[in-house]
């Protein structure tokens, strides 16, 4: 899998002290110079003439809003963030911040085109928030690649173009995570107020403030909206947890019902590798996307006695393990759960009266994930460089 690596290009900021602009004192906020030095020292030369200007300008920035914070106009730490963000946000728009080669998904759902055309065959989606690496571009659209390495193309209306150093700045904010299946965000604080974009599991918006349970959110292309806070859970927590194997399960069976869509990865339609994907990511843990790509990876089970089998294993169908076709994820007592037409159970037991004997398919391969964190193709979402700092 690609990633940023040790790429140069780091944020403005300390990472590891960026998040110490919300909420604390003036000291941590002088930590945003301690990585200034290095960034001049480290740019490429293609780039260093501009990129020098724009950290000039960047820093009068600080330097403005900090000598108010310390000359006698005291604001609040919560006023100082305010004002710093606004002044950010005038500068993404700017094309001499850099070549912005990443982007970030902009709607609930942004669907994945084999090729640059709308009629184009669906092969996968990403959800708002997800980081992607732009590879190509042509009128209206933009080849990525995806955290895991999935390649397909974008409308443009689907990406918010971002530059490196723009990216280490999403990667500071106060990101929260929508953890329901899905929902709705808001004009106001009010469910009775007027609709301003849908949301789904998984994904990932800036909190500005708090109001009557709501949380006032940004997406990254910009537009604003109200939703429930007892449906996020900020970032910082959420990616910091334990997976949890009945969570994972929990999710899919939220999912009970939900219609099958060829290239679907969201919760709102699915293919099979897509619920797993999806449940999976919903405990931070990022799965390849494809079920011959998923059967690849995690601890191998011996699937030939099913007392073998824990809930979270994931049982792989087809004609052999070369010729993967499905997947689905065990639940216990001979049960799998699992997008085919729609989302529902089967069992695996062919004298059980749930079987499913139209999928004509036979168990090739089962994998444990739980077990295998970290490793290829199973990456949790703290570890991968796209989302969270680097260590």
């Amino acid at each position: 899998m690609k990633g940023i690596g040790n790429d140069a290009f780091h944020s403005y900021y300390n990472l590891n002290k960026l998040p110490s602009i919300i909420g604390t004192s003036y000291c941590h906020k002088t930590n945003i110079f301690n990585s200034f030095a290095f960034r001049c020292n480290t740019l490429n030369t293609k780039h260093r003439t501009m990129r020098y200007i724009n950290s000039a300008i960047f820093l009068l920035t600080i330097l403005t809003l900090l000598s108010v914070n310390t000359m006698g106009q005291k604001i609040s730490d919560k006023e100082f963030y305010r004002q710093l963000q606004e002044d950010l946000d005038l500068f993404s728009t700017d094309s001499l911040l850099g070549e912005k080669v990443w982007g970030l998904a902009t709607f609930s759902v942004v669907n994945l085109r084999g090729e640059a055309r709308h009629a184009s065959e669906l092969v996968s989606q990403i959800t708002m928030g997800t980081p992607v690496k732009l590879i190509e571009s042509t009128e209206g659209w933009y080849r990525v690649e995806t955290p895991e390495g999935y390649n397909g193309w974008i409308d443009t209306c689907g990406l918010k173009l971002a530059t490196h150093d723009e990216m280490e700045l999403w990667k500071s904010l106060n990101r929260y995570v929508y953890n329901s299946i899905s929902g709705y965000a808001y004009e106001s604080p009010s469910l009775k107020a007027n609709v301003a974009f849908d949301v789904v599991l998984g994904d990932i918006f800036v909190a500005r403030d708090k109001k009557k349970g709501f949380l006032r959110v940004t997406t990254p292309d910009g537009r604003v909206g109200f939703v429930k806070e007892k449906e996020c859970i900020q970032w910082a927590i959420w990616s910091q947890k334990k997976p949890n194997i009945q969570e994972i399960i929990s999710t899919t069976q939220k999912m009970n019902g939900v219609p099958y869509l060829w290239g679907g990865t969201s919760s709102k339609a699915v293919d099979c590798s897509g619920l797993v994907k999806i449940a999976f990511f919903a405990q931070g843990i990022i799965l390849e996307r494809d079920a011959s790509q998923q059967a690849r990876n995690g601890e191998v089970v011996d699937y030939t006695e099913a007392a073998n089998l824990s809930p979270g294993d994931l049982i792989f169908f087809g004609m052999s393990p070369e010729k993967i076709s499905h997947v689905g994820i065990y639940i216990g007592n001979g049960n799998y759960i699992h997008s085919s037409g729609y989302v529902h159970i089967n069992n695996i037991d062919p004298n059980h009266p749930n079987f499913n004997f139209a999928t004509k398919k036979h168990i090739v391969a089962v994998r444990r994930i739980i077990n295998s964190l970290n490793t290829e193709g199973i990456i949790e979402v703290r570890n991968h460089p796209w989302y969270s700092f680097e260590p």
